[in-house]
């Protein structure tokens, strides 16, 4: 059976969504997915320095409580530090200080509280009066709410005079009201300047964007910086849109425009909104997975090169010469490498090596070549991949550029698996899905686990996988 009567067929026909797709899209650039030209810096979030020099600066001002002490200049550096290791998290907008007044207060009750506690350990006869507490306690609290107070105004203002440009994504109607009520709230530090939807339906309002080369138009002469999807529906209709904006160095929101049906502590103009990952850009402990790439496959190359070089000669003797496998397939954000295996079948030419979809239960295959398939032996060599940086250990399977580009076009969210590396092993291949089974399920899984990302979900995920080497079924 080949590729051309196997697409979309794998694991069965894509379902109907039940609505019409939406036709705003970037143009097409790869066989993998929508991008807009990069070329932008991201945005650069808020500087934690303005708040961390008041924090610091409110908590030399409570020193002045140890006026008299005779351990004072060990007890600021104390106080300094603990107040650094206790400092409130930079919010993602900029509120007013009653809002953090709360948070600010209570972790400086912390921070003299375990002060107090350490010196009453180390010398119970020099422990902190109550009152040196308490004039500690306000003498910092007040600098360090004064000062947060001053950067928040700061930056108010600075939103005001330049706000975040925006565009609304969702039905017409709904996006130009949620696009007034914004613009009604200057306060906000939004800007919408375009609506982009399926269809105007109406000329009120802003204009509204319905080709990926208006979009593109309005991003790069307005310097879009914040995307608003205002329903529901968006995440799924416009999903290579989303994610194409946020590649380009946008931020995605989800706002709820008719009730608030989840708990959030972010709201615009009166909506909750959150923020949407899209998966683009550094991720905190991107460095570890890398780490964890390099050591564990270095340590199994090194642990199963013996059965590495056997199956190697049992396979050039029972099978002839070519015994190591290439084959071009697509790795992270669209770019091909050479995946290595060991040869399990011999493909007609070329063609057929880059379109037929499974041989795994070709006739022609010899009992050692079989044999490596299901105890997936044949997959040992992608160790080395993994080494030299072209795959992870863990994340999406990698495809051949045919199947690629075929399946982009059948299944939404396919494209978007290649928004992170490739792997030996993934989510969806824990779950059951190898070999034929549901392309779609494949690409939901992957998306899943992309979204959902640590560095514990990939070791749990690789334990998992080698609890199933005991029970092989192929691939």
């Amino acid at each position: 059976m080949t590729a051309e009567s196997t697409v979309p067929s794998p694991g069965g026909q894509p379902r109907d969504p039940g609505f019409s797709p939406v036709s705003v899209m970037p143009t097409r650039t790869t066989a993998v997915g929508f991008r807009f030209p990069a070329g932008r810096p991201p945005a650069r979030p808020a500087s934690p320095v303005p708040l961390l020099a008041a924090d610091v600066t409110a908590a030399v001002l409570g020193a002045v409580a140890f006026a008299g002490v005779e351990q004072g200049p060990l007890l600021l550096a104390l106080l300094v530090a603990t107040s650094v290791l206790l400092r409130p998290h930079p919010p993602q907008h900029a509120p007013g200080i009653l809002d953090e007044l709360p948070v600010v207060c209570g972790r400086i009750a912390v921070t003299w509280a375990a002060l107090a506690a350490l010196v009453a350990a180390y010398a119970l006869t020099q422990a902190l009066s109550a009152r040196t507490l308490l004039l500690g306690f306000l003498l910092q609290s007040t600098a360090d709410c004064a000062g947060r107070g001053l950067v928040h105004w700061h930056r108010r203002t600075a939103l005001l005079g330049r706000p975040r440009t925006a565009l609304v994504i969702g039905p017409a109607a709904t996006a130009q009201r949620v696009a007034a009520a914004v613009l009604r709230h200057p306060r906000c530090g939004v800007l919408p300047v375009g609506i982009v939807a399926e269809r105007p339906e109406g000329s009120d309002g802003l204009p509204v964007l319905t080709a990926g080369q208006e979009v593109q138009r309005a991003l790069i002469q307005n310097g879009v910086r914040d995307v608003l999807a205002v329903h529901p529906s968006v995440r799924t209709q416009q999903g290579p849109l989303l994610r194409a904006l946020a590649e380009s160095g946008c931020t995605v929101w989800e706002v709820d425009a008719d009730s608030p049906s989840y708990a959030t502590r972010d709201q615009l103009a009166g909506f909750s909104c959150r923020r949407l990952d899209m998966g683009y850009g550094p991720r905190r402990g991107s460095a570890g997975k890398r780490l964890l790439d390099v050591l564990v496959s270095g340590t199994l190359l090194l642990l199963v090169s013996p059965v590495l070089l056997g199956c190697a000669v049992v396979l050039r003797v029972s099978d002839g010469p070519g015994v190591v496998f290439q084959q071009e397939r697509i790795g992270k954000d669209g770019r091909p490498f050479t995946l290595l295996k060991f040869r399990t079948h011999r493909p007609v030419d070329e063609h057929e090596s880059a379109t037929r979809w499974s041989v795994a239960d070709e006739d022609r295959m010899s009992w050692f070549c079989r044999f490596l398939r299901r105890s997936s032996l044949d997959e040992l060599l992608q160790l080395w991949n993994v080494l030299w940086g072209d795959m992870s250990l863990v994340g999406p399977r990698p495809e051949r550029p045919y199947f690629v580009a075929q399946f982009s076009q059948h299944y939404p969210g396919y494209a978007a698996r290649h928004r992170m590396r490739t792997g030996l092993t993934g989510l969806a291949q824990v779950n059951g899905l190898r070999g034929d089974t549901s392309i779609e399920d494949r690409a939901r899984f992957d998306n899943a686990y992309i979204d959902n990302w640590s560095l514990w979900q990939d070791i749990c995920i690789l334990l998992r996988t080698a609890a199933t080497l005991v029970r092989p079924t192929g691939s």
